[in-house]
């Protein structure tokens, strides 16, 4: 990292594609290791700024708003750059040097469609560090084919990076290079994992805020009638699972998703915890136990409604015996969660409660989210039945 003194502004970061990004359409962009930022949507900053102190140990750490900028190289090579010194608090510090970031490592190890990451200093900017990042989106790197077994033959997930090309053809369609964007940082719930295993669950069995057009409302209805949103109140819209057996991670994607049948989800769910040699059903309980305490949470949040909103499963694909290192790279135990397990709530663009200061007079909701409770329920119930071996 590079030295400043006090007076001196803080080092501007050249934002890189978060390479755990499973699901979602909304790019998510590295800030540092433990920091990731996307764009600011105003109901979802309200919901942070308000957010109910039982519901905080499952959702990320709100970390504040940063300022971003489009930038374009001689190349015609787009980038991001958060310049944490244009009037806003930078809660996070500047981004380590790359050989120390755990992310860029996976992505060499998982041979993500880039050239190469190298330090340089640029002329224009004296004394700040920038990691330049060049990065390839090719169309075919999808992942799934007519007969969905393409995903299989993948060692990397390349939702993230497909999110991020596209978040930066629209911006630069639309704005000039110097027009600025605020970006909500967020703590990376994933980053103490060495090998994220991630399962994105839509939860509820309706997806279209309030505000949705009639149009917009219309296609979301379809898509939770056509899936397991209606008969389950969740459905997959991504996952990566680290596979022992051959060190790659499974990929699925949204698409996949939307496909499944109920009993299809079970055996998703299933693959979801199988590392490739076996079922780890030392995780079922801890899962389990750590869902019923976020059940019991949402039963007792009135008013609000979770609409479009996500839920994350993650555990570490490594296995480590407990007891053998004291230094596993997993996040802190919560109440009676094993370290080795995280559920997180994520994605609240759409989320809608009584109070909300974007929306003061929203449609009145009395009492919890029967349709995210329901969803929960039946997730549990899935477990449950894994865990007896049935």
């Amino acid at each position: 990292m590079v030295g400043q003194s006090p007076a001196e502004p803080r080092a501007a970061v050249l934002l890189q594609p978060f390479v755990h990004q499973v699901g979602g359409h909304t790019s998510m962009l590295t800030y540092d290791e433990h920091t990731i930022c996307k764009p600011l949507v105003s109901q979802e900053l309200s919901f942070y700024e308000s957010l109910p102190l039982a519901m905080r140990q499952f959702t990320p750490q709100y970390k504040g708003i940063v300022s971003v900028h489009l930038k374009k190289d001689s190349l015609g090579n787009l980038t991001l750059i958060a310049s944490p010194g244009l009037g806003q608090p930078d809660p996070c510090g500047r981004l380590d040097s790359a050989g120390g970031d755990p992310a860029v490592t996976l992505w060499h190890k998982c041979k993500w469609s880039h050239t190469q990451v190298t330090k340089t200093f640029k002329d224009s900017c004296p004394g700040k560090m920038l990691l330049r990042t060049d990065l390839q989106y090719h169309t075919d790197s999808l992942l799934e084919d007519a007969n969905g077994k393409q995903a299989e033959r993948k060692s990397y997930n390349p939702w993230g990076l497909h999110c991020h090309q596209q978040h930066l053809n629209r911006m630069s369609s639309k704005h000039n290079e110097n027009k600025l964007h605020q970006f909500l940082l967020l703590e990376n719930v994933v980053s103490k994992y060495s090998y994220p295993c991630i399962l994105d669950l839509k939860m509820g069995t309706r997806q279209h805020g309030d505000d949705a057009s009639e149009e917009k409302k219309a296609r979301h209805i379809k898509k939770c009638e056509q899936s397991t949103s209606a008969s389950l109140g969740v459905r997959i819209c991504g996952m990566q699972v680290y596979q022992a057996d051959t060190g790659h991670f499974l990929c699925k994607d949204k698409y996949y998703g939307r496909k499944l049948s109920p009993e299809g989800f079970r055996q998703t769910l299933r693959q979801f915890l199988c590392n490739g040699n076996q079922l780890r059903t030392d995780l079922l309980e801890p899962i389990i136990l750590r869902l019923k305490a976020l059940l019991a949470v949402i039963r007792k949040q009135s008013s609000y409604r979770f609409y479009s909103s996500s839920l994350l499963i993650i555990y570490d694909g490594q296995e480590h015996k407990e007891g053998v290192d004291q230094h596993l790279p997993f996040p802190k135990t919560h109440g009676t969660n094993p370290s080795r397990v995280d559920v997180r709530m994520i994605d609240f663009a759409h989320t809608t409660f009584k109070g909300s200061k974007i929306n003061p007079n929203p449609t009145p909701y009395d009492g919890p989210d029967h349709g995210y409770i329901f969803g929960l329920e039946n997730l549990i119930k899935i477990l449950q039945s894994l865990l007896e071996g049935k």
